[in-house]
């Protein structure tokens, strides 16, 4: 059964898996709307999508579906948008804005649930950047508002210039989250709270509980069971050779060899224990899935209702000999 948590400034339950978008394409109408109605009908009510999936197709596809099923009143929409370019970084207010407008024009809608910044621009001041935020919010055109990829240091600067503004401040962060810690960032600007190393980012968002919604569960696919100390070479498509790079190490295939003896024991798959590790830990966690038929996404509810115990977590974590 689908769990659900809530979201400041949102009056409908959040899905705590978030189907994503990236998937959807008007040339595969048909599948795409099959995949979406299967969601919905276990209880993902909750869909992520960005200005910058599908150069605008996912948005538009995910718009139709929700007109056309008459939805919007129903399901919660997390819009991204200032992704930065090949030429410029774009995290400014009047990317945003841009940015926001075609999102909202894509999808034929007023407004959007949670809108996140989809990376984060360290050399701008955070204070225009909440102001423009603010100003979208009070117009309807979003209800709540976050980033993605953002620092804890840089959302509580954001959230000081708010409380000291007499503004709206961040409610929600996108980070990257798995049992897999990264040997190196995926792509510029990424940011993770995985591993011993992002102790202090967890404590602080467990401490205040902030909506998590979290990406890669999997690892790039690490956790897909693929990938095995010595077939690492035999990879060419430029996501598992990433995926080899950044989640291939030592430390991380003994994690996924207490994964797999783990879910042996309780009839589950290797990905199901990924994901339920993500939803087990002690933080507010929101997993963003990218699945592609409803029988993965079935699977990932089943993944979620399983909670596992604190002695289980330290020894997945190779900080316990046994679970």
């Amino acid at each position: 059964m689908m769990q659900y948590g809530a979201l400041p400034g949102l009056t409908k339950p959040v899905a705590r898996l978030v189907q994503g978008t990236v998937m959807l394409s008007s040339q595969r109408l048909d599948e795409s709307f099959a995949l979406l109605d299967a969601v919905y009908a276990q209880g993902g009510n909750t869909f992520d999508t960005a200005h910058s999936y599908g150069g605008g197709d996912c948005e538009r596809v995910l718009g139709r579906w929700v007109r056309e099923r008459g939805l919007r009143d129903q399901v919660v929409i997390i819009g991204k948008g200032a992704h930065h370019n090949q030429d410029r970084q774009r995290v400014t207010p009047f990317d945003i804005t841009a940015d926001l407008h075609d999102s909202l024009a894509r999808q034929k809608t007023d407004y959007i649930d949670l809108y996140l910044l989809h990376r984060d621009d360290p050399s701008q001041p955070v204070g225009p950047i909440v102001e423009v935020l603010n100003e979208h919010k009070r117009a309807g055109k979003i209800l709540a508002f976050g980033g993605s990829n953002w620092s804890v240091a840089r959302f509580q600067e954001a959230n000081a210039y708010a409380a000291a503004h007499g503004l709206e401040g961040f409610v929600a962060s996108s980070p990257n989250f798995s049992l897999a810690v990264q040997a190196k960032e995926p792509w510029a600007n990424c940011i993770s709270i995985s591993g011993p190393a992002a102790a202090a980012e967890r404590e602080f968002y467990a401490a205040h509980q902030t909506p998590l919604f979290t990406w890669s569960s999997l690892a790039g696919g690490f956790f897909s069971g693929r990938f095995t100390r010595d077939n690492l070479h035999t990879f060419t498509s430029s996501l598992d050779k990433l995926a080899v790079e950044v989640y291939c190490t030592e430390e991380n295939f003994q994690r996924l060899d207490r994964v797999r003896e783990l879910a042996a024991a309780k009839g589950m798959t290797i990905p199901q224990i990924a994901t339920a590790y993500v939803l087990s830990v002690p933080l507010n966690i929101f997993a963003l899935v990218g699945c592609n038929t409803g029988d993965e996404f079935r699977d990932n509810v089943a993944a979620a209702s399983l909670k596992l115990t604190p002695s289980e977590i330290a020894w997945l974590e190779l900080r316990a000999d046994a679970p």
